[in-house]
């Protein structure tokens, strides 16, 4: 084996040097470890949701309705994560979402599947509109 040899490694390589020559003898996990709060690993589910939560944020609304008697049976509730430290900020945006569900119903709509697109529209230009946030 001549002595000029080159070798070219990469991260986890292990290059044994042995008598004045160097040669790769196998490779060992070289992967990137990140670190959040008291864990140290690979990245989890679990810690993407906390850090999309904390950029972006999260909202739920939660209505209950009887779509044969057109009415609002409970809600809307909205519980939110990582928007507002004060749930009261949400008191104008339910009634918004209630006066859509009821208009829609009064119209006719009673697929449970646009009774949540309703929610979600009215719920999302409010939120658009008062906060400029986008959750």
């Amino acid at each position: 084996m001549p002595k000029d040899r080159v070798i070219v490694a990469g991260d986890g390589d292990v290059i044994d040097l042995k008598g004045g020559v160097a040669r790769k003898v196998g490779s060992v996990d070289a992967s990137y470890i990140f670190v959040d709060g008291s864990f140290v690993g690979d990245i989890s589910d679990s810690i993407m949701d906390r850090r999309i939560l904390g950029e972006e944020g999260f909202v739920s609304v939660i209505s209950v309705v009887d779509i044969h008697n057109r009415r609002i049976v409970s809600g809307p509730e909205v519980q939110a994560r990582g928007l507002a430290e004060d749930d009261s900020v949400f008191n104008e945006a339910k009634k918004r979402v209630a006066d859509a569900l009821l208009d829609a119903m009064r119209d006719g709509v009673n697929d449970p599947y646009r009774l949540q697109q309703v929610t979600r529209r009215a719920f999302g230009q409010w939120i658009a509109k008062s906060l400029r946030r986008r959750p």
